[in-house]
């Protein structure tokens, strides 16, 4: 195996022999088998598109197989294997529904039309043949290097899709798009195709936002700022974990009169400044921190466990009998509920745990920043920087992860001065949204925006105070520090860099994946720059 998508690979440059996300050599080369057989259905789709044939099921399929590859999603090699095995299926239904119109596939790439190994070992053989290493070998490895960076973020846009179509959001454009650039990567393009290319995945992945955006608006309602507890309370429970807001309504639903409080976890906190999901009464709560600490956290609590997206880690046998995974989530011997309507083996394992047996001193904390949120008191915020009470914005936020230089993020937002304001989002800013920032004239000085794909809300913040004081973004007191982990995150700072934004700082690490070249080819264009120290970044930004 070869893998580096991750912020934590090994050494930096590669896991070779295991993950230390946990993927094995067999699950990661069949999800690169994943990768060549949608790439090979994409191209079949494209030719379709262009004679008026549009497949519903291949389009959402192309989501769901993107998605099932990123990091701690889907480590079942057999349910990956089964995928593959879909992926051709669609393939070839849609070639022959083509040919049946005398439409020629030929000249398709051989991802279009090979012949799938009829038993699993075989199929393991093939994937090698489809591995970044086999290809590095074979092309320009920087050309392989920014294709894997496309492939990366077009992963994370495919997440978003995904979340925007169970809440009700699709547009026959983003798979177009979607089918148009996998495609691409098989053409041998130059490195200048593929810089462009990159951009115009951060443009998709703009519009694939605002649509999970207006999904979950139009579903949840606007998000408020809200206090929540991040302390237990007496009671029986289930810990809810991941992106899914959907899933966490159904579980709500399901649960209401039943005696069993609801906890967030992770990146599902920010449900709780939606209006519709915090009517809820047992919507308690959140418990514990990010992705990273679930082994510890998930021991401690007394109750059932759901894992809504991606953010799986290799359960402990301490509550392996408790986790369950629903969507797109996987991992072997763990149980896993394929229908969100009936979460009926979660809430029968919680009703049979002990639940927390006391409640703790409640300390809340806020959320509910929202773009919507935000520009009701623009004003307020506006007149604060014109009479310089504020004198500069951070937007600190991003991934978390294990890898030491983390903390960086905790020491940066105590260190910030007080005439300063700090907008958050993702599952960094659990390395400081527990701690007491205070207020400016009445505005918090931490600003919880919500989760990863809040980045579309903190757009739209930016844009709209850009606007009010007759600049363009990069002329604001704004400063971007960014920490990403998977490929969720390169979507979004490719969305970033389609934007023209500049003077990013990005750790706590760049990604193994962009050559010296490419880096070199990003600070001058952009101005993009790792991490350093707290205090030296301080100084530079604020002089």
């Amino acid at each position: 195996m070869f893998c580096f998508q991750c912020e934590q690979t090994a050494q930096g440059t590669g896991c070779t022999v295991q993950g230390v996300c946990g993927k094995t050599h067999e699950t990661a080369i069949m999800q690169d088998l994943l990768i060549l057989s949608t790439k090979g259905l994409a191209q079949v789709a494209r030719v379709a598109r262009e004679h008026g044939v549009e497949d519903v099921e291949v389009n959402r399929f192309t989501l769901e197989a993107l998605f099932t590859t990123i990091t701690n999603v889907n480590f079942d090699v057999d349910r990956i294997d089964a995928l593959v095995g879909h992926a051709i299926s669609l393939r070839d239904r849609l070639a022959g529904a083509l040919k049946a119109r005398s439409v020629s596939l030929a000249g398709l790439p051989a991802s279009a039309t090979f012949t799938l190994h009829q038993d699993k070992d075989g199929r393991l053989v093939q994937a090698l043949d489809a591995s970044f290493k086999k290809r590095e070998d074979d092309e320009n490895p920087i050309n392989v290097g920014l294709e894997e960076l496309i492939l990366y973020g077009l992963k994370g846009v495919a997440a978003y899709a995904d979340h925007a179509m169970i809440v009700g959001q699709e547009d026959p454009a983003v798979y177009a798009s979607m089918h148009e650039i996998l495609a691409f990567l098989e053409t041998k393009p130059t490195t200048e195709q593929l810089v462009g290319q990159a951009l115009a995945v951060g443009e998709l992945n703009l519009k694939v936002m605002g649509l999970l955006d207006a999904g979950n608006t139009g579903s949840f309602g606007h998000p408020t700022p809200t206090k929540v507890n991040v302390n237990p309370v007496k009671g029986k429970c289930i810990l809810v974990s991941g992106h899914d807001l959907r899933d966490l309504e159904a579980l709500l639903r399901q649960t209401a009169g039943k005696g069993i409080h609801i906890y967030t976890h992770g990146e599902m906190l920010p449900a709780h400044g939606y209006p519709k999901l915090k009517a809820y009464p047992h919507l308690v709560g959140n418990y514990g921190s990010a992705w990273q600490n679930q082994k510890k956290e998930f021991d401690a609590f007394p109750g059932a466990i759901l894992m809504t997206t991606n953010c799986i880690q290799k359960p402990a046998d301490s509550y392996r009998d408790r986790i369950f995974t629903t969507g797109l989530v996987a991992f072997p011997g763990v149980v896993h509920v394929p229908d969100r309507e009936d979460f009926g083996p979660v809430i029968e394992k919680a009703l049979a745990l002990p639940g927390f047996t006391a409640d703790e001193p409640a300390h809340e904390i806020l959320v509910g920043f929202g773009h919507d949120a935000v520009m009701k008191v623009a004003g307020p915020v506006i007149d604060a920087v014109k009479a310089g009470k504020i004198r500069h914005f951070f937007l600190v936020g991003g991934c978390d992860g294990a890898k030491p230089g983390r903390n960086y993020y905790t020491d940066f937002t105590q260190q910030a001065p007080k005439d300063t304001v700090i907008l958050t989002l993702a599952c960094g800013k659990y390395r400081f949204n527990k701690l007491d920032f205070g207020d400016i004239g009445g505005i918090p000085r931490l600003l919880d925006i919500g989760q990863c794909n809040d980045a579309y809300s903190a757009i739209q913040i930016a844009v709209a105070l850009a606007n009010a004081f007759g600049t363009d973004v990069n002329g604001l007191p704004l400063s971007l520090v960014l920490s990403w982990y998977e490929q969720k995150a390169v979507c979004i700072l490719l969305t970033l860099l389609h934007l023209g934004i500049r003077n990013m700082r990005l750790g706590p690490t760049l990604p193994a994946f962009l050559k010296p070249e490419v880096v070199a080819f990003l600070q001058e264009k952009f101005n993009i720059m790792p991490i350093t120290t707290p205090e030296a970044d301080l100084k530079a930004i604020l002089g």
